[in-house]
């Protein structure tokens, strides 16, 4: 097998994640493309959309979102995620061993005892009838399940039942509590009768690929997933990474040149760029882990230079002044410092376009 660099794989993911350059794709597209994008951060998406859609507009998404095309719900490793409905009612089925596995690690203890079905069906009912939080909710099951504690009872509905956070939640500009209820009551439609475990590899390699086992894992959270590996492997090609695992990938994925350039771009708070593999070599040294992944679960908004994570940035606003807060790991050359201003500069006429002064400052630049 051909062994693929570092920088060959961390090219392939660029082209994949529409960051090698910005495409003119619709906003839907590019969500499928992407099979959804991380979204614990209600803003994030935007900025990752700005840094990979030519000429991305809030509204855009915005929209998506209130006409019900785009939903905000737990799939991936049981996390929030922004996806568009259509993928929505294919993953979530497939996902349903994630959920159940993340609900029996946070919950299995107060849950021993209690009849789940009847407690995800109560709660179906209540968000059905009367969209509501997640803690209003566990606050009313409680009166029917004497004893149960509130969050372990919103958990149980949670991760069993399919449930989306509803506009205002999500929409920039916009402020709101996380606000559910069903997916199928919010759209109208039912989740796949037979959703396909296939489809779900084949999409993860169309957006991260080339990818080991153990990566398709860590982004989905699944396990066992050998015997569809298997059933596709005569649609697919294999290679080797630099430490000899095997990587799978479509025929006809891109996979630039390792010198290809690749000019500054900025990721949003818990970009999936960071969180889907089991080795994030391709796209971050080791050696920042700590300085991008916080101790209590935060995953910082990073910037690449040439491909790679080389730094985090925060944005502050107040009145009419805004500035972007630019701490790099390490130290950038001019050339690198000029280019991340300018696309610093138009980020931050994208995302506070009324503040009358604008100011990208740098720190720890020797």
């Amino acid at each position: 097998m051909k062994i693929l660099s570092n920088r060959e794989l961390n090219r392939a993911l660029l082209a994949r994640q529409l960051l090698l350059r910005r495409v003119n794709l619709p906003v839907l597209d590019a969500i499928e493309k992407l099979v959804g994008m991380q979204a614990q951060s209600s803003l994030a998406p935007y900025y990752g959309l700005w840094s990979r859609i030519e000429d991305f507009r809030h509204e855009e998404l915005s929209g998506l979102l209130k006409n019900k095309q785009v939903v905000r719900m737990a799939l991936m490793r049981s996390t929030l995620h922004l996806v568009s409905s259509r993928d929505a009612l294919q993953l979530r089925p497939l996902l349903q061993p994630v959920m159940d596995r993340s609900l029996k690690g946070a919950f299995g203890r107060q849950l021993n005892e209690i009849d789940q079905e009847a407690l995800a069906a109560a709660g179906r009912e209540l968000v059905e009838k009367d969209p509501m939080t997640l803690r209003e909710m566990g606050i009313r099951l409680c009166e029917l399940w004497s004893g149960l504690d509130p969050e372990a009872a919103a958990g149980a509905v949670r991760n069993r039942v399919p449930l989306v956070q509803i506009p205002p939640r999500g929409i920039w500009g916009e402020s709101g509590q996380a606000v559910h209820t069903s997916v199928e009551a919010w759209l109208g439609q039912p989740l796949s009768s037979s959703p396909e475990p296939e489809w779900l590899i084949r999409s993860y390699l169309s957006a991260f690929g080339p990818a080991t086992i153990k990566d398709i894992q860590v982004w989905s959270g699944l396990t066992r997933i050998n015997d569809v590996i298997r059933t596709l492997l005569p649609y697919l090609i294999t290679f080797r990474n630099e430490r000899g695992e095997v990587l799978y990938d479509l025929p006809d994925a891109p996979r630039p040149e390792a010198d290809t350039p690749s000019a500054p771009r900025f990721l949003g708070e818990f970009d999936n760029m960071l969180l889907s593999y089991a080795d994030r070599g391709r796209i971050m040294d080791e050696v920042y882990r700590k300085r991008v992944f916080t101790s209590n679960g935060i995953i910082r908004a990073t910037f690449l230079i040439d491909g790679f994570v080389a730094g985090t940035w925060k944005l502050t606003s107040g009145g009419n002044n805004a500035e972007l807060h630019i701490e790099p790991f390490r130290k950038l050359t001019q050339q690198e410092q000029d280019a991340l201003s300018e696309e610093g500069a138009r980020m931050l006429q994208f995302a506070v376009s009324d503040a009358k002064h604008r100011k990208v400052g740098f720190s720890n630049v020797e």
